[in-house]
């Protein structure tokens, strides 16, 4: 079905016309006609399910602009929720081109970033206003944001929201809106969970379900491959792959955020121009590396899943799942970007023996199994950086979706990437063992030397570094051991009896028949003491008030 057909707005056709639309897609096609029905003061509510890439996002925009292009409707605002930075920038891109010449106004809001330029621009007044929530929540407690006159609210990414730990700033800043009676709410989603059906429930009104089958996108237009590889392997297939097809754009997925950066640096030391993604970047830093990605100029992007959202590349050709997803839903998202529009690509998964546990519930919710082979010596390449020490960031949360046990992690991160003055933030020297001997202070190897040496380097510098300690150790226990077996020696000879003076006593010598025993008479104690006062009966009571 064309555009064309559904009646829009000139406007909006030529918004549709510049964003080089012509015929709709099947979400398209069924959200469009439901945002509109006749005889209603808002259109209906919407609850949709729809993959990544299947054209939701200029679904609900198109939808949303052709209702408030309408005359009812002239000065209300509406709201696009997004679950990260990249994402609202994406939908703002979008959304301007899509406006035309309607001259409805679209800004984007989200951290990272200063209040000062967003705030003055949302004074000018802002038609579309698209952010993340918790820079949405700090500009609506500020006052700096007006949502009482929101008549459209769109979440997109509703899943991504909630596992994301979004679900109570959602629930906050939907009772800001508009009563539901008098809002157009419209909820999209990759998978329905329990959270996102419960939010459609409590904050719409008959909602029109809509889901939109994937289409085979994970098993036709995908050519996938499973190659088994052990995990100390895995750098050297990635460096292969690379080399020898030499893809023309490529994203990496890897589940932590450390390993995001440890695998691009091992790139960049193999002569591979690379860059990483992810959430804890500065957000001009981000910027930067996207605008490179999606020019061209940088062709090997190694990103996380959260961070990944909103990467909207055309003729992707190929993605890496360097790490198993833990969560199966997101090996639809990951693969899925190669394939976007109907197109086809390539997707190779690495399975370690640290990832296989992940395999099966992957395979169950895409209902086929991956095609798999074991990775053989000629599919890799040498790796030049085997053997040197990566240092990377102490990067926070990066501990739920890790498969791998190579890190020793602490409460905060990882133990091995703290600074020296951290360990300097505890009174380490006052710490005792059970025995209540003070504990030695443990050698601190600055990861900055580590930085850059081989492996004997590296073996050489620990030895040195903690062969120290043992011996300074061995010596104090030593030197603790002969101190007691000494006290043990002496502990006869050296002690004397201590003559017991008392001072009462005129001689000041004590003697036996100076000590007199008090007699003990039991009269004496009897008036100290304390009896417990009985209570009185009900009837005794009621005698002593008659009585009185």
């Amino acid at each position: 079905m064309d555009f064309k057909e559904f009646g829009l707005d000139e406007r909006l056709m030529k918004g549709i016309d510049a964003a080089g639309y012509v015929s709709c897609t099947p979400v398209q096609e069924k959200v469009i006609n439901a945002s509109k029905i006749d005889g209603e003061s808002k259109g209906s509510d919407l609850y949709v399910q729809s993959q990544t890439g299947t054209g939701k996002t200029a679904a609900y925009l198109i939808a949303v602009i052709s209702q408030m292009l309408k005359d009812e409707n002239k000065g209300k605002k509406c709201l696009v929720l997004a679950p990260t930075r990249e994402l609202a920038v994406q939908i703002e891109e979008e959304a301007k081109i899509l406006v035309g010449t309607s001259g409805l106004k679209v800004f984007s809001v989200y951290g990272g970033v200063g209040y000062e330029k967003q705030i003055s621009k949302l004074k000018k007044g802002v038609d579309i206003i698209i952010g993340t929530p918790g820079r949405i929540i700090d500009l609506e407690e500020g006052g700096n944001l007006v949502l009482s006159d929101a008549k459209f609210c769109v979440i997109d990414e509703a899943d991504r929201m909630f596992d994301m730990g979004f679900y109570p700033d959602l629930r906050k800043i939907l009772k800001c809106l508009p009563d539901a009676q008098e809002r157009q709410t419209m909820l999209f989603s990759a998978t329905l969970n329990s959270y996102v059906k419960n939010l459609a429930w409590e904050y719409t009104r008959n909602p029109i379900e809509i889901t939109i089958e994937a289409e085979n996108i994970t098993v036709t237009e995908i050519d996938q491959e499973l190659l088994h590889v052990s995990s100390d392997e895995k750098i050297k297939l990635l460096l292969g792959i690379l080399k020898h097809e030499t893809p023309e754009s490529v994203i990496i997925f890897c589940n932590t955020k450390r390993s995001c950066e440890v695998v691009s640096k091992r790139l960049c030391l193999n002569d591979l121009k690379s860059d990483f993604l992810i959430g804890d970047l500065p957000q001009s830093r981000r910027s930067q590396i996207l605008k490179a990605f999606k020019s061209g100029e940088l062709k090997i992007l190694v990103a996380t899943d959260v961070a990944a959202r909103g990467i909207d590349v055309d003729n992707l050709s190929m993605v890496i799942n360097y790490d198993l997803p833990v969560e199966a839903e997101n090996y639809v998202h990951r693969i899925g970007r190669t394939a976007r529009a109907g197109k086809s690509g390539k997707a190779y998964t690495f399975c370690s023996e640290q990832d296989v546990y992940n395999l099966p519930a992957i395979e169950r919710y895409i209902e086929m199994q991956i095609p798999a082979t074991v990775a053989y010596p000629e599919q890799m390449e040498e790796d030049k950086s085997s053997g040197i020490y990566i240092k990377t960031e102490n990067w926070h949360g990066d501990d739920d979706f890790d498969n791998h046990g190579g890190y020793k992690k602490g409460k905060k991160g990882d133990f091995h990437n703290k600074k020296h003055n951290d360990y300097r933030k505890k009174n380490y020297s006052n710490q005792k063992d059970k025995k209540g001997n003070k504990k030695e202070k443990m050698p601190f190897i600055d990861p900055a030397k580590l930085e850059g040496l081989s492996y004997e380097e590296r073996m050489k510098l620990y030895k040195e570094t903690y062969a120290k300690s043992s011996l300074s150790e061995n010596s104090s226990k030593n030197y603790k051991k002969s101190d007691s077996s000494k006290k043990k020696k002496n502990k006869k000879s050296d002690y004397k009896k201590v003559d017991y003076k008392k001072s009462n006593n005129k001689n000041g010598n004590y003697k036996k028949g100076d000590y007199k025993k008090k007699s003990y008479n039991k009269n004496d104690y009897s008036s100290k003491k304390i009896v417990p006062e009985q209570k009185k009966t009900f009837w005794q009571k009621v005698k002593d008030f008659f009585g009185r």
